[in-house]
């Protein structure tokens, strides 16, 4: 439960801070957080496959 609470509040800071950055910030953090998402997942599978 304290997991969900400290994920809402952080979600509510980041929305917060979204609302008050200028759109091409934005969408350059959005692309960055992304490509760095995505890193992530391709690097977690192959470290499964390699197991």
């Amino acid at each position: 439960m304290l997991v969900l609470v400290v994920a809402l509040l952080l979600l509510g800071i980041v929305l917060g801070t979204v609302a008050h950055i200028p759109l091409p910030l934005t969408l350059a953090a959005a692309t960055v957080i992304g490509c760095w998402l995505l890193i992530f997942a391709v690097r977690e599978r192959a470290s499964r496959r390699d197991h």
